[in-house]
């Protein structure tokens, strides 16, 4: 049965428009335009927050949302367990995209290409940017395993605590950054009577980036 009201649930896009004349011809630098513009805009509201989305060998897709923690021309970075279920995805298919949905500007971002590990250096530095508890947290060892309860995960954070005592804590060997590097992105700006902008940028080698105009 479809809920009449969630399906009467709209509102009109008016906040501004996007031209392919006349963005940035480096889709990073319009990512980081429109990033730093978010990020202004937003109050307590995570805008490095994303939706990654990836798929098994056997064809079943899945997302969930992680934090940026990086950008650059090389891609995009993110951190978590390689045993995770996204972990598991990223071995067995490489495949995989970025969505940012910035309701404060009627704004999404779509960036799909293919996911890598970062460096062994460059997830050790990050991990010891990471709160305490939070490192802690990565020694557990558990992410997308079924476990007893969260009493179990507890006592088990309990016990890592005072294992580890006032010591620095390394990252785990099965922890560490995957890169999104990137193939498409996609800018999506809302507009009225749904007839909104969406910039497309493809990666074209030898010829670059290709930018087109797509149907709303």
């Amino acid at each position: 049965m479809t809920d009449s009201s969630i399906a009467a649930m709209r509102i009109d896009y008016t906040k501004d428009e996007l031209d392919e004349r006349v963005v940035d011809p480096n889709p990073f630098a319009q990512f980081s335009l429109w990033f730093d513009q978010a990020r202004a805009s937003a109050s307590g509201i995570e805008v490095n927050a994303m939706i990654v989305s990836t798929v098994s060998p056997d064809g079943q897709p899945s997302s969930r949302a992680v934090l940026l923690k990086g950008f650059d021309e090389t891609g995009l970075t993110f951190y978590t367990s390689y045993l995770s279920a996204k972990g598991v995805d990223i071995a067995g298919n490489p495949k995989g995209s970025a969505l940012f949905y910035w309701p404060s500007m009627e704004r999404q971002v779509r960036i799909s290409g293919e996911l890598e590990r970062v460096s062994r250096e460059e997830s050790a530095a990050y991990f010891q940017t990471r709160p305490r508890g939070s490192q802690i947290a990565a020694h557990l060892g558990t992410q997308s395993q079924v476990v007893d309860g969260r009493e179990s995960l507890v006592a088990r954070y309990a016990a890592l605590e005072q294992q580890f005592g006032d010591d620095v804590i390394d990252a785990p060997d099965y922890w560490g950054g995957y890169r999104l590097v990137p193939a498409s992105f996609e800018f999506w700006q809302g507009r009225s009577n749904r007839l909104h902008d969406r910039v497309r940028y493809r990666l074209e080698p030898p010829n670059g980036w290709i930018i087109e105009r797509l149907g709303p």
